[in-house]
């Protein structure tokens, strides 16, 4: 397909949908957000028929508030959301022969026997393993389902870090709030890095799914530490188990470790999730440190 790309951009008021909103109009590239609901697909083919894009990117969806637990009460309003609208938007898609990137989810997979604490990482062909979470099932039902839709990239995501430590849903936010953690090593997803590379993506046209995290794995300690080297000398944590989390949460969390061979084929230049966080997040946060902190324990009511 020739010509400059046109971008229609789904989940305007979402995070990752206004950032690629964002990072988009840094690049002059041409975009609308979509007014459509996924599960209208007559609006979805107006929004469609007026943008007339080139690339769909699907960042719309139902992760829960103020977390994934909401989903385990609210199971036809995620079916109605993760599943069935975006197989609606990507069929649609496919009629119009439309390439779509969807912005997925790797919460799907679970270390286990064959992928221990240590091991080999989960690949691209591998099945999903988790579904202790009605969030995670439905993500792992779609995706399985996406993989017939020839025009589809499904980028699965792992506990997205913005630069701001202040963002409620940063990954980072979340855990200085928490007075203990699990200390579980896990694959993530700086977006700052990334983002611009699933743009790339989409240009490319590539299909199919890629695990779309940093190479290697960081822990929560490991990040806690970052934080307290680099933000707050005084900043202090404690870690509990995960029988301990259980009884604080209702939903069980996903751990895992995601192969990414095929990221770094594409873009070799892309960095370790821990060279990539002390780049994106903890440097630029450091140069202004003071406002940081002080931004930080407001936060915290501190």
């Amino acid at each position: 397909m020739s010509g400059e790309p046109v971008f229609l951009i789904f989940g305007k008021s979402g995070w990752i949908g206004g950032l690629l909103g964002d990072l988009l109009k840094e690049k002059g590239a041409k975009f609308e957000f979509a007014t459509a609901r996924l599960e209208d697909r007559s609006a979805i083919i107006q929004d469609i028929e007026r943008v007339k894009p080139t690339h769909v990117l699907n960042a719309a969806g139902l992760t829960g508030r103020p977390n994934v637990d909401w989903c385990e009460t609210h199971k036809v309003e995620t079916i109605r959301a993760n599943v069935i609208g975006c197989l609606n938007l990507a069929d649609v898609c496919m009629q119009r022969e439309i390439h779509m990137t969807y912005y997925g989810t790797g919460c799907i997979f679970h270390y286990d026997d064959s992928h221990p604490i240590g091991g080999p990482g989960f690949v691209e062909s591998d099945a999903p393993n988790f579904t202790g979470s009605y969030y995670s099932h439905t993500k792992a039902i779609v995706e399985n389902l996406l993989k017939e839709f020839p025009n589809v990239l499904t980028l699965r995501v792992r506990m997205p870090i913005v630069e701001s430590l202040v963002y409620p849903r940063n990954f980072i936010t979340k855990i200085i709030k928490y007075d203990r953690v699990v200390d579980i090593p896990n694959s993530m997803t700086v977006l700052p890095e990334l983002l611009p590379y699933s743009i790339e993506m989409a240009k490319r046209r590539l299909t199919g799914i890629m695990n779309f995290t940093n190479p290697g794995v960081v822990s929560h300690n490991e990040i806690l530490q970052m934080y307290k080297d680099y933000i707050d000398p005084e900043f202090e944590w404690k870690n509990f188990t995960l029988e301990e989390q259980a009884k604080v949460i209702v939903a069980p969390r996903s751990n895992n470790l995601l192969d990414t061979k095929r990221i770094e084929s594409e873009f070799p230049m892309i960095l370790s999730i821990k060279d990539s966080l002390i780049k994106y997040v903890f440097e630029p946060n450091a140069r202004q440190k003071a406002e940081v902190l002080a931004a930080v324990k407001e936060m915290r009511g501190r």
